[in-house]
């Protein structure tokens, strides 16, 4: 299934499955049903839950067919419990992290001699604890916008970036999950762009304590189009990956090229801890698929599309400040 969460001219909120052009209210052919009041709700109903969506998409009365035309996509799940992105992907920071060297140089009398510089004190190295644990902050899982949505930069960043991910939702609480026994635990793969205002994070890096503001603002996680079921998606480790910039490419790779696995970083979370239905795992950022490593800039009014093979296109357009 390609499960989504929708509004309709009324203003109502469904959960649904997308059918070609149409949507299919699971909130209606339910009636009433309270597991399919929201997304949320519909990932912690369990395999129960998704079996009696998977009958209501084959079976459904006709009330509860609406043309794609006709309703507002959202983000497919709006209020995760909790948002961790992971760096899954390491290819990334090591030109990410020379691209934001070069932009802090760019401000110097001699850009060059002040990059050089920079990339002397190491600072602007890759970690190799990267590769060996699943690195990760937590997002702001109160911050979430979808498909469509406008994204707004703060007022004080001079460089807003996009970031081509994908992300895993989980679909049980559990513990202690052995990573051979993890893929059990997905309950399905959506797209995540992990916006970033490079400028703010290359200051507040120094901290050692994360990103901070340079990740942290209204709608700065954006998920959707859709959360596909792995039954339908297969393997999630072969698909490709591209982010354009008003229809022209600037970024291209493949989840073939992920480091960790999503089994890896649930095990890991779950190592004496609670990992809960409804989480979402981001992937971190395909090598090439962000602004900074490519030497491109956004403008305002630019619209970014994420595409994932098997999944769909994420849509927003920004608003910028420069």
């Amino acid at each position: 299934m390609r499960l989504i969460t929708f509004t309709t001219t009324d203003g109502a909120t469904h959960v649904g499955a997308l059918a070609g052009d149409t949507a299919i209210s699971l909130t209606r052919a339910a009636e009433g049903d309270p597991r399919f009041a929201s997304m949320l709700d519909l990932v912690r109903s369990g395999d129960a839950g998704v079996e009696d969506a998977r009958d209501l998409c084959d079976s459904h009365p006709a009330h509860a067919v609406h043309a794609l035309d006709d309703v507002t996509l959202r983000a497919p799940l709006p209020n995760p419990p909790r948002l961790r992105d992971c760096s899954l992907f390491i290819a990334h920071l090591q030109p990410a992290f020379r691209g934001m060297a070069r932009s802090i140089a760019a401000e110097a009398a001699d850009p060059e001699a002040e990059y050089e510089r920079l990339v002397a004190t190491g600072k602007f190295d890759t970690p190799e604890v990267f590769s060996r644990e699943v690195i990760y902050y937590n997002a702001d899982h109160t911050a979430v916008s979808g498909p469509g949505d406008l994204i707004v930069a703060p007022a004080e960043t001079r460089q807003l970036d996009y970031e081509l991910e994908f992300a895993a939702v989980l679909g049980h609480t559990a513990r202690d999950v052995a990573e051979s026994d993890a893929a059990g635990v997905i309950f399905g793969y959506t797209i995540f762009n992990d916006w970033s205002c490079r400028d703010l994070q290359s200051v507040v890096m120094e901290s050692q304590l994360g990103p901070s503001r340079g990740k942290d603002f209204d709608g700065s996680n954006t998920l959707g189009p859709c959360i596909v079921t792995p039954d339908e998606l297969g393997s999630p480790y072969d698909l490709e990956m591209t982010a354009r910039v008003n229809g022209e490419v600037w970024s291209h790779g493949s989840t073939s090229t992920m480091h960790h696995s999503f089994e890896k970083a649930i095990a890991h979370f779950s190592r004496n801890r609670t990992v809960h239905a409804g989480d979402v795992l981001g992937t971190g950022t395909v090598m090439s698929g962000s602004p900074v490593e490519i030497g491109k800039r956004l403008k305002d009014g630019d619209e970014v599309e994420l595409e994932v093979q098997g999944i769909g296109i994420l849509r927003n357009r920004v608003q910028l400040p420069y």
